[in-house]
């Protein structure tokens, strides 16, 4: 009866860092560079773009967390293939969501969101506009 509590206070007791450890080796592109120059300056393009699932105000580029770094591998094996970089984004958005691009999409859904800080300017300025008039007609 008495291991069956100690058990329990020794994983909680225990530092968490010990059971977060990844026992899987690091991806093979994650830290190292294509050899050739041109794939890697697309790969590095990319991966600018792309926004780390577990910093989430880096991009994986910038990341050292190992979401990111299984990210930049997995990038940098499909340009190695020959894959486009936007099909790789395609890619990473149907798999991750929209979020997870630092660049934006147009989709129809969007439009107000996008229309909305030129319509608040414009009721600003409308706004603006009749105190202006108002205040003129005040001193006449």
């Amino acid at each position: 009866m008495r291991g069956a509590l100690i058990l329990p206070a020794l994983l909680v007791i225990l530092p968490a860092p010990a059971f977060a450890q990844t026992a899987l080796p690091p991806a093979p592109y994650a830290n190292r560079q294509l050899d050739d120059p041109a794939l890697e300056a697309k790969a590095t393009e990319l991966m600018h773009t792309i926004r780390c699932l577990t910093c989430q105000s880096q991009s994986i580029a910038d990341s050292d967390a190992s979401m990111a770094a299984d990210l930049r591998s997995i990038i940098r094996e499909r340009i190695a293939a020959g894959e486009d970089p936007e099909a790789i984004r395609a890619w990473l958005i149907e798999r991750y969501g929209d979020w997870i691009s630092y660049k934006p999409t147009a989709d129809p859904i969007l439009w107000p969101l996008w229309a909305a800080p030129l319509m608040l300017l414009g009721a600003g300025g409308v706004l603006a506009y009749g105190r202006m008039r108002r205040r003129k007609g005040a001193k006449a």
